[in-house]
């Protein structure tokens, strides 16, 4: 009979570590480039364009600042969830199951590093 762990090794939560850095990183500097969006003043001016494209390139300008707020959102929201994994890491709980107390397998956790449920839990939740 296969003993079964009931966490991930130092090396294993070692590796998964350093995945959610780049992942980190990355999403770091996406959320920077989100908030330049934001941040950024007016400097492509439409003083000496007619009103009627004035009009229309502040609403574009509106929709793109609102798309990128809620993007930003999102990447502050998976950048939370990310630092929260290596928590995880740091209390040798990352990779186990809240919901079935189970170790999560090696490959879902390294497509979504974050997260903190098997899919067996994930899909429950979607039948009940």
């Amino acid at each position: 009979m296969e003993n079964e762990k009931n966490r991930y090794n130092d090396a294993e939560l070692q590796e998964f570590k350093q995945l959610i850095n780049r992942k980190l990183e990355d999403a770091r500097k996406e959320l920077a480039g989100l908030q330049a969006i934001l941040n950024r003043s007016d400097e492509h001016g439409t003083d000496d364009t007619s009103n009627t494209f004035k009009v229309l390139e502040d609403g574009s300008d509106t929709l793109a600042k609102e798309e990128a707020g809620q993007l930003a959102g999102k990447q502050q929201k998976f950048i939370e969830q990310l630092e929260n994994a290596l928590i995880r890491i740091e209390n040798k709980t990352y990779g186990i199951c809240r919901v079935t107390g189970k170790l999560i397998p090696v490959e879902r956790l390294r497509a979504v590093p974050h997260t903190t449920q098997s899919m067996e839990a994930k899909l429950k939740q979607y039948k009940d």
